[in-house]
């Protein structure tokens, strides 16, 4: 009685709606993609809500069998739910993040605790919990793909506070609820500072690396400079400071729920890593080697400093003048000027480079297609097919900076990679998104070499998630431990500047001159350019994630306002061995990585991950980087399986051993 109630409750609520509400339509689209157009915003809300009763009608149906608990009755049934939900939520945040407006914040404000309470429900279900873990405990039958998912589904649970007590519990979940509020609001602050930045100094965020490298105005660098490091640390309504010290002072109190002494010995428990004194260990030898190359630049630029007669005589590098003596020291050193290159990488070639390069390796063709609605005119759709004709998916790549999209470059899923019940293989809907300056007038958008690099590191992330063939959503696609998944997106951007890719597409925008091979070597031997302050600035924020992670809740206590977090910064900073002129890539007030985007204590992914592509890029070196069947074997071990196995097992049976870690080192010049 209790299922068919459910199930009817969830019907009526559906029906009622389904007449005006484009989600609750049947709606036929090219290869399944969202109606952009017909979505109302108001239809957010009622879908979410019917997205939310369905898959609760359909988790009380698990429950309710009658049948003893089987993977097909229990953990499959789980993969298969949430249909509508998914479908709801996957198109509303990625529009959140890249298209947000006063409206969408609104929704987005609504809908955070109504998805945070019926994630709680779910696991902390103990009926359903029951059968999940009948399965787990009888799994030895299971193929490996099967255990995974029945291994994380259970983990899941055990992770969201099954086991507490009825106290406990209500008190995860109300821990639960206050994060998302509280990551939502990080972001939405930030996003408004971000544009604030842009207000005050005329450049965007994305902007202010270039800006810096070619300002030979000391004071207004220093003036950017301090606008740029102190984002969300105002005092004003889009302050972060606050914000910050709750998220971390609740993540402790969760993992203390659940027997961990701090927020960082509980996030790791699951990852390649296992425990903090691993990435501590791992960090402090990257520091050092970054250290001591980044004093060595510090000396190279102030003897270009001293010489500068603009700068008062005596005057010491500063952090605001790193980008700009930097850029000086580059041109001396390589004779390579960003002005000279940027020519050659006009956004549709680098588009082109980005697709012959994943063709050559994997085979994959790609073409427009016209047919697929965008979300913002700017947004373009692309259909993947691979080399027998077969569909892939469908990719979005929206890669030019605007008001309205947060800071950085990312890549997410509109729909996952998983197989149907009756063994339809639905395949992905990925978006790329950047934000890289827009064309002008006169000019088309014109990429530097880091951004190139960025292109090619999201489109990394993308063909992880399209060339994904597992049968479960939990585990396809980047459904892979957080210090795993960077792995693809670094190791393809080890193609970027190959010179056959680069004889495909980098060509000048005006005169179509293939980049000459003189230069393609001033590129490539300059990568390894100021890497001391590269490594240094990535790796200072990944030991300050650590250092506010590993904080126990007596510790965290001690803050009271936004100068004791910069007492804190500035400690961890001098202990850590970072110099004065450089510092963290993120501070606490604008580190969205990890207070909104799933890095907390897990920063340090971009580093480890880093030494496993630099070590499997080492084999392709070795046997080929046109090896097709070196290139099918990478495919086929990592690219299509996901998660379905654990991490270092797959390293280990394509690389024949354990990962090299002087591997990163090597690749950045710091040994």
């Amino acid at each position: 009685m209790k299922r068919f109630f459910l199930l009817a409750t969830a019907l009526v609520l559906m029906t009622s709606c389904k007449e005006k509400n484009i989600f609750l339509q049947s709606v036929e689209t090219p290869y399944g993609t969202a109606p952009f157009s017909r979505i109302a915003v108001a239809d957010y809300v009622p879908a979410v809500k019917a997205g939310i009763e369905a898959q609760r009608a359909e988790i009380a149906a698990i429950v309710a069998c009658p049948d003893a608990p089987t993977f097909e009755n229990t953990v499959a049934a789980y993969e298969l739910s949430g249909g509508l939900l998914a479908k709801v939520t996957g198109v509303f945040f990625n529009l959140s993040e890249s298209d947000s407006t006063p409206e969408i914040q609104a929704v987005e404000e609504e809908i955070t605790p109504l998805l945070s309470d019926a994630e709680n429900e779910i696991f902390m279900d103990p009926g359903f919990f029951a059968r999940v873990k009948a399965v787990y405990e009888a799994m030895d039958g299971l193929d490996r793909e099967q255990q995974m998912v029945t291994k994380k589904l259970y983990e899941q649970f055990v992770r969201n506070g099954v086991g507490l007590d009825e106290a406990g519990q209500a008190r995860f979940k109300e821990i639960n609820n206050r994060l998302a509020v509280l990551s939502q609001q990080f972001g939405k602050n930030l996003l408004a500072e971000n544009n604030a930045f842009k207000e005050e100094t005329g450049v965007t965020v994305s902007a202010y690396p270039s800006f810096m490298a070619s300002c030979p105005d000391r004071a207004l660098r220093e003036k950017a400079f301090k606008a740029y490091s102190s984002r969300g640390n105002h005092g004003n309504e889009n302050d972060n400071n606050a914000i910050a010290l709750e998220i971390l002072r609740l993540k402790t109190e969760k993992a203390a729920l659940l027997g961990y002494p701090n927020a960082a010995s509980f996030i790791l428990s699951d990852k390649m890593a296992g425990n903090p004194e691993t990435v501590d260990a791992f960090l402090a030898e990257i520091m050092a080697a970054a250290m001591k190359r980044a004093k060595e630049e510090v000396a190279d630029m102030q003897k270009v400093m001293d010489a500068d007669e603009s700068v008062e005589a005596g005057a010491k590098i500063a952090p605001w003048d790193w980008f700009y003596y930097a850029e000086k020291v580059r041109k001396a050193q390589y004779d390579l000027d960003e002005e000279e290159t940027k020519p050659y990488f006009a956004a549709d070639s680098v588009k082109k480079g980005l697709f012959f390069a994943a063709n050559k390796l994997y085979g994959i063709h790609i073409a427009p297609a016209p047919e697929v609605e965008v979300y913002n005119p700017v947004v373009e759709a692309y259909k993947l097919t691979d080399d027998d004709g077969s569909f892939i998916g469908i990719f979005y790549m929206d890669w030019f900076s605007r008001d309205t999209k947060r800071g950085g470059a990312w890549m997410n899923n509109f729909r996952d990679q998983y197989v149907k019940a009756d063994g339809e293989d639905i395949r992905p809907i990925i978006v790329n998104v950047c934000n890289f300056p827009p064309a002008t007038e006169d000019t088309p958008s014109l990429l530097t070499v880091d951004e190139v690099q960025t292109a090619f590191h999201e489109f990394g992330h993308a063909l992880h998630g399209f060339l994904s063939k597992c049968r479960y959503r939990d585990v396809s696609g980047t459904s892979v431990a957080r210090d795993f998944v960077e792995m693809f997106s670094q190791f393809n951007e080890n193609w970027a500047f190959q010179k056959e890719i680069l004889a495909e597409y980098a060509h000048h925008y005006q005169t179509g001159e293939t980049i000459p091979d003189a230069l393609v070597d001033k590129i490539r031997a300059a990568l390894g350019f100021n890497q001391g302050f590269m490594t240094g600035e990535l790796c200072a924020a990944s030991i300050l994630d650590m250092r506010w992670h590993e904080l126990s809740a007596d510790e965290l206590a001690a803050f009271t306002d936004a100068q004791s977090i910069r007492d804190f910064e500035t400690k961890a900073c001098a202990e850590m061995g970072l110099i004065d002129e450089i510092i963290p890539r993120y501070r606490t007030s604008y580190f969205n990585h990890i207070f909104n985007s799933g890095y907390s204590a897990g920063y340090y992914s971009y580093l480890w991950s880093e030494v496993l592509d630099l070590d499997a890029f080492e084999k392709f070196e070795r046997e080929g980087l046109w090896n097709p069947e070196l290139a099918r074997s990478f495919r086929e071990t990592f690219l299509e399986r996901g998660g379905s196995e654990e991490p270092m097992t797959l390293f280990r049976s394509w690389r024949g051993g354990d990962p090299d870690p002087a591997a990163l080192l090597r690749g950045r010049g710091l040994l």
